[in-house]
């Protein structure tokens, strides 16, 4: 069976379950932080496939990449269910599709703008707005400062891109340039 098919199945049935006792919001910021554990520690993906390692082990990393000890009750259970069923080796993709999941269900788009100095947060705000007008849903708001941009600013949500950065313009004007 397919990895995908399987985590989204699992993922399903977590969040049905959170929903139905309205813990879907922490167990979201549960799977967030695995999900984020994941990618920040390579190393727990290796350590919690081999399968030396005791199923106890196992769930006590998993639920410290959860949120150790303020992980809630559901997510523990669920996490030993996982290891019971020796589905841990895709524990990663389960995480990963229950935000998917819960950002659909909750019409959540992720957010991103990339500047080249800090912004103030007016102006963050103003961006959130403006972006929550235009796609009808709540935004997840990410902010980044990179120098590279030289000045203005790229704003990435849902697929849309809009770029107006000062090295953009330089480039383009490099290229008109150049025919």
């Amino acid at each position: 069976m397919d990895i995908g098919v399987i985590s989204v199945r699992y993922a399903r049935a977590l969040l049905k379950s959170a929903t139905d006792q309205k813990m879907d919001e922490q167990v979201y910021q549960e799977m967030q932080l695995m999900a984020k554990s994941y990618i920040e520690v390579p190393q727990l993906r290796h350590t919690i496939d081999n399968p030396m390692l005791p199923k106890e082990k196992k769930q006590m990393l998993l639920e410290t990449a959860a949120g150790g000890e303020k992980a809630s009750q559901l997510t523990k259970a669920f996490i030993v269910m996982v290891l019971k069923e020796d589905r841990e080796n895709i524990m990663q993709f389960m995480a990963n599709s229950y935000v998917t999941l819960y950002r659909q269900q909750k019409n959540i788009i992720r957010g991103k703008l990339i500047t080249a100095v800090a912004v103030a947060p007016e102006t963050e705000q103003r961006m959130r707005r403006m972006v929550e007008s235009k796609t009808k849903g709540t935004v997840e708001f990410e902010t980044e400062v990179t120098p590279d941009i030289i000045g203005g600013f790229i704003l990435d949500y849902d697929t849309f891109r809009m770029d107006a950065s000062v090295r953009t313009e330089l480039n383009s004007i490099l290229n008109t340039l150049k025919k």
